[in-house]
């Protein structure tokens, strides 16, 4: 057989065969473009839930840098304020304004999810502060709870949240701060009733505290201990 210069030694496809092969490459160029899709939503979709972890975290360490304030001031008022402190109106302004920002981006339980941390970070870091207090009397306990109510009322404005839940978190905070205004024998009594409802550790810095015009006896400590069973 002859066979002139720059002829292929393999006669070139059949129109059948091309068509095929053609049809190969295409169907393998399709399967191949939802796979990668699907790999690239399910990675955008991972983001998307780090993202809002992020946002939550954020927000916690937003309600501790804020209520940190509550230790470097004085609660020994000599007159009685109608607005919140300060660092509780920076703290729900915050919390008004991200949540305008991420309204038309983020769903409501993604904001739930987001914003439901700030009521137990605020309401434990309120309760410790106490043990870092010399002094407070009465116009500095009902601070205390305005402040409290104000963050209730600026979380509770968010949709789709737990209302309930945050209520419950910042009601302990009153309750807590309010013990200071009993005397001795009535606080004797709220311990024995709700034992379980404080740590050892909080009826006690509720009795250390000093509180203008308040008696408590030397055995004071020794007493709810016996209470508590320590």
């Amino acid at each position: 057989m002859n066979f002139r210069l720059g002829e292929s030694f393999i006669s070139p496809p059949t129109t059948s065969e091309s068509i095929n092969h053609s049809h190969g490459r295409h169907a393998r160029s399709s399967s191949a473009i939802p796979k990668s899709l699907a790999s690239l939503a399910n990675e955008y979709r991972r983001l998307a839930v780090d993202c809002v972890r992020v946002l939550r975290l954020e927000m916690q360490l937003e309600a501790i840098y804020h209520m940190q304030e509550m230790t470097k001031r004085e609660y020994v008022e000599d007159q009685d304020a109608e607005d919140p402190d300060d660092f509780i109106i920076s703290l729900t302004t915050q919390i008004a304004r991200r949540d305008e920002e991420m309204a038309p981006y983020i769903t409501e339980s993604e904001r739930n999810y987001i914003f439901g941390g700030i009521s137990s970070v605020a309401a434990n870091a309120s309760i410790k502060a106490l043990a870092q207090m010399k002094s407070i009397n009465l116009l500095g306990v009902q601070q205390i709870c305005r402040n409290s109510i104000a963050l209730e009322q600026a979380l509770a404005a968010i949709p789709s949240i737990d209302s309930e839940a945050v209520q419950q978190r910042l009601d302990r905070v009153r309750t807590f701060y309010e013990l200071l205004n009993l005397p001795f024998e009535s606080l004797l009594g709220f311990i024995a009733e709700h034992e379980y409802l404080f740590s050892a550790k909080e009826y006690l810095s509720v009795l250390k505290v000093n509180v203008p015009g308040r008696e408590i006896p030397a055995d004071a400590e020794r007493r709810i201990s016996q209470i508590l069973g320590h």
